[in-house]
């Protein structure tokens, strides 16, 4: 198993090369006191929001018109790729969904970022960090609505959430204003 784990390594750091994220992956941790590793970035923002912030969302999305309590598991939770549908589905699972979307604000404050076309993310700008607020309330708001099992709840969470995404994408994807 070791030799196809070093195949798979080879093979993921040649994709990396290839897509210009090989000097952000291959950044060694830079221990701190206590043997704790200091924050570094790990990927772009595109691939941040297409792996955590967009998963989370459509979760949150869903569940306007679907009652996460009738939704069904999967005959093995355990390996079931919708969120919904998985161990920790149904209402946990929109629970979590709002719960990574407050956390991800986190990630988008790590220094070291870039845009997918290369420019730093540009958390300097008060418009960026009002709008990562933005999104980490709006993930408290739906874990808090998810937590009340109340779909009316969860529907004006979900307004939060498209709200605070479209101030950010208005400005810094539609209009590609470095970023």
């Amino acid at each position: 198993m070791r030799n196809g784990r070093a195949v798979f390594v080879g093979v993921l750091c040649a994709g990396l090369s290839m897509w210009g994220l090989a000097g952000v992956a291959a950044q060694a941790p830079k221990p701190q006191a206590g043997g704790v590793q200091a924050q570094r970035v790990h990927t772009d923002l595109v691939h941040l929001m297409r792996g955590i912030i967009y998963p989370a969302s459509n979760v949150i999305f869903a569940v306007q018109s679907v009652d996460p309590a009738t939704i069904k598991p999967e005959n093995d939770p355990s390996t079931s790729p919708n969120p919904l549908t998985s161990t920790y589905g149904q209402w946990a699972a929109v629970e979590n969904a709002g719960l990574a979307l407050a956390e991800s604000a986190n990630l988008l404050t790590i220094p070291g970022r870039v845009c997918s076309n290369g420019w730093p993310v540009p958390m300097q700008n008060a418009d960026w960090r009002m709008w990562v607020q933005e999104l980490r309330d709006a993930g408290m708001a739906s874990y808090k609505a998810a937590q009340s099992k109340n779909q009316d709840a969860i529907i004006d969470a979900a307004g939060v959430v498209a709200e605070a995404c479209s101030h950010c994408h208005d400005k810094y994807r539609e209009v590609k204003v470095r970023c």
